[in-house]
C-alpha cells in the first residue's frame, strides 16, 4: 500500500480543496456528492483549485511555471538561493528537489480527482452535467501534458521514449508503470477531443469550455508536429468569434486584467485578491514576487536576461517592454545617471557612467577618455567606442541599481492583477498563441508568407514594425522569425524552453546569471541534453521500484 502514497490522494482531498473557495460542503458524502449538478460542480471546482494550490503559490501551476520558465533564456538569476528553484534554473537537477517531487504528486490528486468524476457522471443525462464532465476530461488532459512536458523527451525525439504513468482510474490497485511519448500524446488527444465534444457552455476563461480544448489540441498537435491539425484546431478558436486581441494600449498592461476582462484569455488558473492573497506575507511566496519587489513586497531577485532585453530593445517602442522595469540609480537631486554598459568576455556586466558636452558622450577610464559613438545599423542606432581591444558595442542609457552585479530589470508580467502587489493568474491559452501556432505550422510547410501573414497580426498588436519577405535577414529563416517572436510574446509565461527544445534548438545562455556559476556551468544546452527532462522524483521510485527513471 505504500506504492500509493503519492500517486493516488483520497477522496477527501477534494473536498478539502473546495475550502479554498469558500464552498460549505465539507462533511457531504461521496454518494451525495454525485447527486445533482450542484454537487458535481463542488467536486469539480475541487479540481480547478488543486491548479492553484493554497492562498496560490507552490500549487501545481506554480511548480509548473518554474520547472518551464527557469529553464528558459528569458530569465537571469542574480545569487544562488537554498530553494530547489535554484536546480531547475541551473540545469544541475537532483532526483530529491523538493518543486519537482510536488509537481508529480499535486498532478495525480488532480488526475485522481478528475477520473473519480469521469468514473460517477454518466455521459448525456443533461447538458449541465456533460459540461462538468467534459471539463474533467479537458483538466486531466492539460494535467497529463505538462507532466508530458516535463518528464518526457519532445515528441520528435523518439515515440517510443518514456513519459509519464497514464493513471485513468481511481482504482487504489491501479498502479501503472511509465507510458510511452506516444500513448500519453494519444491520451491527452482522446481526452481533449471528448472535452470538446461535451461542453457547450463558455463560462469564462476560469474555467475550461470547447475552445480552451481546441486551443490546446492546437499545441499539442504544434508539438507532435502534426502541424496540418495544429492549424486546424487554432482556426477553429479564431472563428469562433469568442476572443479578440486586446488593443496594445490594453495589452501593454494585460498583468494588471483578471482573466474576465482579458479578452483573449482562453483560460487561465484563475487566482483573486479576496480569495488567494491574505495578506502582505503572501506577497513574497508568489511567482512574481521572485520577479520584482514592488513596494517593498517580494525578492525581486530573478531579472530579464540579457539576451531578451537585446531582441526586445530592437523595437523601443514594442508594447511588450511595459512587462520590464529597469530600477534606476539616482544621483542627489534624484535624477537618472546616465550610462553605457555592455556584456564582457567572462559574461558579466561591465558600467561606465557618463558626461555630455556640445553633443559628445564621453566617460574616463584610468585617466583616458573615451567618446562614444553610433552608427545606423538595419534602422536602428547602435552605440559603440574604440577600447584598448578595439570596438566596443555598448547600450547608452542610464545606470542601473544592481544585486550581485546584475542590474535590476524587474519582470511584471507575473505581479499587479487588480493592483494587488503579486497577485497573477497565470494563463493557459491567450488568442495570440493561435496566430502563432498557424504561422510555425505554415513555416514548417514552406508557407512563408502566409506564416509572416500570422506574425505580423501580433507584431501589429505590439506597436511594431511588420515583416515582409524581404526585410528577413540574411541567415534567417522565417522559422526563426516565428520563433522570436514567441518569445517575445509568451515570455514569463511557461512556453520557450519547450518552444526551444521540440525543435531541435539549443538553449543559448551565455549571458550574466549565476547559471554560469561553478565548474560545470551549461552556457548551452542542445535539445538532446539529458537534463531537458527532469528526474522522477526519487521518493516516487522508491515507492514503485518499477519505474524507470529517466538518464
Amino acid at each position: 500500500m505504500k506504492k500509493l502514497i503519492i500517486l493516488l490522494p483520497v477522496f477527501t482531498l477534494i473536498l478539502h480543496s473546495c475550502d479554498l473557495e469558500t464552498n460549505p460542503y465539507e462533511e457531504i458524502s461521496v454518494e451525495e456528492l454525485f447527486s445533482d449538478p450542484e454537487s458535481i460542480e463542488t467536486a469539480t471546482i475541487g479540481n480547478y483549485a488543486l491548479l492553484k494550490g493554497d492562498k496560490g503559490f507552490d500549487g501545481w501551476v506554480d511548480d509548473l511555471h518554474r520547472i518551464s520558465e527557469y529553464g528558459g533564456d528569458n530569465i537571469s538569476l542574480s545569487g544562488g538561493t537554498t530553494d530547489h528553484l535554484f536546480f531547475l534554473y541551473n540545469y544541475q537537477s537532483i532526483k530529491t528537489n523538493s518543486r519537482v517531487e510536488r509537481f508529480w504528486r499535486n498532478s495525480y490528486k488532480i488526475v485522481v480527482g478528475c477520473n473519480i468524476i469521469i468514473e460517477k457522471i454518466t455521459e448525456g443525462e443533461s447538458v449541465e452535467t456533460d459540461q462538468l464532465l467534459g471539463e474533467n476530461y479537458y483538466l486531466r488532459a492539460l494535467t497529463y501534458f505538462q507532466m508530458g512536458n516535463v518528464f518526457g523527451r519532445p515528441y520528435n525525439q523518439g515515440a517510443s521514449g518514456l513519459s509519464v504513468p497514464l493513471k485513468l482510474t481511481s482504482d487504489i490497485e491501479d498502479r501503472p508503470d511509465r507510458n510511452t511519448i506516444e500513448e500519453v500524446y494519444t491520451q491527452v488527444i482522446k481526452d481533449l477531443e471528448k472535452a470538446a465534444s461535451l461542453m457547450t457552455v463558455n463560462k469564462g476563461a476560469s474555467f475550461a469550455s470547447k475552445e480552451a480544448a481546441e486551443a490546446l489540441l492546437s499545441r499539442v498537435y504544434l508539438y507532435k508536429e502534426d502541424n496540418i491539425r495544429a492549424e486546424e484546431y487554432a482556426n477553429k478558436v479564431i472563428q469562433s468569434g469568442s476572443y479578440s486581441l486586446l488593443p496594445t494600449s490594453q495589452f501593454s498592461k494585460m498583468n494588471t486584467l483578471r482573466p474576465d476582462e482579458n479578452n483573449e484569455a482562453i483560460f487561465a488558473v484563475t487566482l483573486t485578491s479576496a480569495s488567494d492573497l491574505l495578506g502582505n506575507f503572501d506577497d513574497w511566496y508568489t511567482i512574481g514576487s521572485f520577479y520584482a519587489t514592488v513596494d517593498g513586497n517580494g525578492w525581486g531577485e530573478m531579472y530579464a536576461s540579457r539576451s531578451y532585453l537585446d531582441l526586445i530593445d530592437k523595437n523601443p517602442e514594442d508594447a511588450r517592454k511595459e512587462f520590464i522595469e529597469p530600477q534606476y540609480e539616482e544621483d542627489d537631486n534624484e535624477e537618472k545617471i546616465p550610462a553605457v554598459y555592455w556584456i564582457n568576455d567572462e559574461y558579466t556586466y561591465e558600467f561606465r557612467n557618463t558626461t555630455e558636452s556640445g553633443g559628445v558622450v564621453t566617460f574616463e577610464e584610468e585617466g583616458t577618455t573615451y567618446t562614444v559613438a553610433s552608427e545606423m545599423v538595419d534602422g536602428r542606432t547602435v552605440y559603440y567606442f574604440n577600447g584598448p581591444d578595439g570596438r566596443q558595442d555598448v547600450t547608452k542609457g542610464f545606470d542601473l541599481k544592481k544585486r550581485n552585479g546584475h542590474p535590476k530589470f524587474y519582470i511584471l508580467k507575473a505581479s499587479l492583477q487588480e493592483d494587488d502587489i503579486h497577485m497573477w493568474s497565470p494563463m493557459v491559452s491567450r488568442l495570440s498563441e493561435m496566430y502563432l501556432n498557424i504561422a510555425e505550422s505554415q513555416a514548417k510547410r514552406g508557407m512563408d508568407q502566409l506564416a509572416l501573414d500570422n506574425v505580423n497580426i501580433i507584431r501589429e498588436r505590439a506597436g511594431i514594425p511588420t515583416y515582409a519577405l524581404a526585410d528577413i535577414p540574411a541567415g534567417k529563416t522565417i522559422l526563426d522569425i516565428v520563433l522570436e517572436e514567441r518569445r517575445l510574446e509568451f515570455a514569463y509565461e511557461g512556453h520557450r524552453k519547450y518552444d526551444v527544445y521540440r525543435n531541435g534548438r539549443t538553449m543559448d545562455r551565455k549571458y550574466p546569471g549565476t547559471h554560469l556559476n561553478g565548474t560545470n556551468a551549461f552556457l548551452e544546452i542542445p535539445a538532446t541534453h539529458p537534463r531537458v527532462v527532469e528526474y522522477i522524483p526519487e521518493q516516487q521510485i522508491i515507492l514503485q521500484p518499477s519505474l524507470i527513471q529517466n538518464d
